[in-house]
């Protein structure tokens, strides 16, 4: 690791800490010659995960994409920033976990309703709703009957 400031080759490590819930390393350092101090992140190297759309093309995996579906359905409910992440996180982990290198927009769409259902069935009705397209209100009233009597 070259210093940023001087170049030179060698430093020390001043403080190591896990960052993420131990998914990342966050390493202090100093420059050996000139005494700079700088940080350095180390994550693990993970196989890329693609996602397979309903018309068979294929894109990067996106958390971010995820994570603004979830903003929207939670939009004015009781549920942090930080729930949101972990359920995202859960799903990302649970996919990379299977190593396997694709998976489809439907698993995608079923970990998330089901985390969803788990945190508040207000925000779980709003992401169906979009999620399964529904075109009329029979299937929307026939989705929240499911949800009063918890059939899951």
């Amino acid at each position: 690791m070259k210093c940023p400031s001087c170049g030179y080759p060698e430093n020390k490590v001043l403080d190591t800490r896990s960052i993420d819930d131990d998914r990342s390393v966050r390493r202090r350092r100093e420059c050996l010659k000139c005494q700079f101090r700088f940080t350095t992140y180390e994550t693990i190297e993970t196989l890329p995960l693609m996602v397979c759309k309903s018309d068979n093309t294929r894109e990067p995996f996106n958390r971010t994409k995820i994570m603004n579906g979830l903003i929207k359905a939670c939009q004015k409910r009781p549920i942090s920033v930080r729930q949101m992440q972990e359920l995202v996180d859960a799903i990302e982990t649970e996919f990379q976990n299977t190593l396997r290198s694709e998976v489809s927009t439907k698993e995608i769409g079923e970990r998330i309703m089901n985390g969803l259902r788990r945190l508040d069935k207000v925000a779980y009705i709003r992401f169906v709703s979009v999620y399964r397209k529904f075109d009329d209100v029979n299937s929307f009233t026939e989705e929240l009957e499911r949800i009063k009597n918890d059939k899951y």
